[in-house]
């Protein structure tokens, strides 16, 4: 049975601010299924909530030397939903309101945890042989485990994986600082290792060091090649191209399966979609203040609110969108400029537009059974979850094509009747636009072929099981 440590800065139940903490989640449970021992390491936050905190065991603790400082490390235990979780506990860094705060301070935080994940290991007596690392709060791992642990029994046992959930985010700060909080050798800061434009680069050291590096869908393990798309590290993973595979992301079938949801109204199969649906667009617009408009084409968006997802594209056709026989749901946070825009709109489009400025799980789950179409027209994606839940519950998704969309939407094919989805490929207003009208066209002329696209839709299979299967392979063959 192989020993696998998943190490990560959030991780669903116990705290998610993005697509991260469901694959922390949701990918272990699917790995364990396969035979594996995955156990997952992760902060103990104090804003965990107190269900789990409380449930929490204490199982040991000890003091580390990192840079010029002593520090306590407290080690915490919980066996969830299968998995075995160990938190790292310290209250001087991980009692914020929040797990990010600002990077100065969060550099600081997280190559404390990547250090004292390491060295609890020796003394909790798990050794694992592959140590799974995610972004670059988890990135320093690899860098530790060859410089100062490099001469240790889990050194010698141990390979890691570097997984890039979204290669934008990188841990950059000032080289001197950088040293002196992780207490590296100078020899690390080199422009062969972690150093980057003058700056030091927690994620480019954990790409450097790692064994193997993993993204989360095969287009985007491509894309981040490019100089478009590599924000600045496309020359390394170029260079380390030989390390570097895409296995795209899955869901849990089980949390999201319009069958046996209970935060929606009805529950419904494939075989009764149309009228399943039917009734939760109903309910939805009696409920969230829309018209109650049955023929009308329900569209959704549940987005955070960023330029990332590609809200200027949907900012600029939005008077043109919502005609007669259309409505627009949003259910999102972010930047203000886009939580007022869609205000906004609610106000100027009463009964066409609902504007949730939130976010809710609940509310999530309600429109992705009640929405015709799912909207997800990013400017850039390393693989995304909104499409792949759309689907499970008969949203069309329409999508740009790149990252994972374009791995996991096949784009619609009137002629051979094919498809799961509609797709567009240069980043443009009035081209996405086109693309919905024809989705419009095929919503209100072509039911039956509407009905079989909703049909494919939900029968695409990405749950976690496939994507387990070609973790397990990669996993096989670094052991070998």
């Amino acid at each position: 049975m192989k020993k696998i440590l998943f190490v990560g800065s959030e991780c669903v139940p116990f705290i998610k601010t993005g697509g991260l903490a469901d694959v922390m989640g949701s990918l272990p449970k699917a790995l364990n299924e396969q035979g594996c021992d995955v156990r997952v390491a992760m902060p103990f936050y104090k804003c965990i909530p107190e269900k789990y905190r409380s449930q929490a065991e204490y199982l040991t603790h000890f003091q580390m030397d990192i840079g010029p400082n002593m520090y306590y490390v407290g080690v915490m235990t919980l066996k969830w939903d299968g998995v075995t979780y160990y938190f790292i506990d310290n209250e001087e860094f991980f009692s914020d309101g929040d797990p990010y705060t600002d990077m100065a301070r969060d550099i600081g935080k997280f190559a404390y945890f990547d250090k004292a994940v390491l060295s609890a290991l020796s003394v909790i007596g798990f050794l694992p042989e592959i140590i799974h690392c995610h972004d670059w709060q988890a990135s320093l791992i690899p860098v530790y485990l060859r410089t100062l642990f490099a001469d240790t029994r889990m050194a010698r046992h141990a390979k890691c994986v570097m997984t890039i959930h979204n290669m934008r985010f990188q841990g950059v700060h000032n080289i001197e600082v950088m040293q002196r909080v992780t207490g590296l050798p100078s020899d690390v800061f080199t422009p062969d290792r972690m150093e980057f434009h003058e700056d030091a680069n927690m994620l480019k050291g954990g790409l450097v060091y790692a064994d193997k590096i993993s993204t989360v869908s095969n287009n985007y393990a491509g894309e981040i090649k490019t100089f478009e798309y590599g924000e600045g590290l496309a020359g390394v993973m170029s260079f380390y191209h030989w390390k570097l595979c895409g296995i795209v992301n899955g869901i849990d079938w089980e949390m999201y399966n319009p069958a046996t949801d209970e935060e929606i109204y009805k529950t419904y199969t494939t075989a009764t979609a149309t009228k399943g649906k039917a009734e939760n667009k109903r309910r939805l617009q009696e409920e969230w203040g829309l018209e109650q408009a049955p023929d009308k084409l329900m569209i959704g968006l549940v987005s955070r609110l960023t330029d990332q997802k590609g809200l200027d594209l949907v900012s600029a056709i939005m008077d043109r969108l919502i005609d007669g026989n259309t409505q627009f749901v949003l259910i999102g946070t972010g930047e203000d400029r886009y939580e007022n825009l869609f205000r906004d709109l609610e106000n100027r489009y009463k009964g066409q537009v609902c504007a949730n400025i939130m976010y809710s799980d609940e509310r999530a789950h309600k429109l992705y059974a009640a929405a015709d179409a799912m909207l997800v027209p990013s400017r850039f994606e390393p693989c995304g979850l909104t499409q792949l839940i759309a689907m499970r519950y008969g949203a069309i998704p329409v999508v740009r094509e790149t990252g994972g969309l374009k791995d996991t939407v096949m784009p619609y094919n009137e002629f051979d009747q094919s498809g799961t989805g509609f797709s567009f490929d240069l980043y443009n207003a009035d081209i996405f636009l086109d693309i919905l009208n024809y989705a419009k066209t095929v919503y209100f002329t072509q039911k039956k072929e509407w009905a079989g696209l909703v049909k494919r839709a939900m029968e695409a299979d990405f749950s976690w099981k496939n994507s387990a299967k070609q973790y397990v392979e990669m996993y096989n063959e670094l052991l070998q």
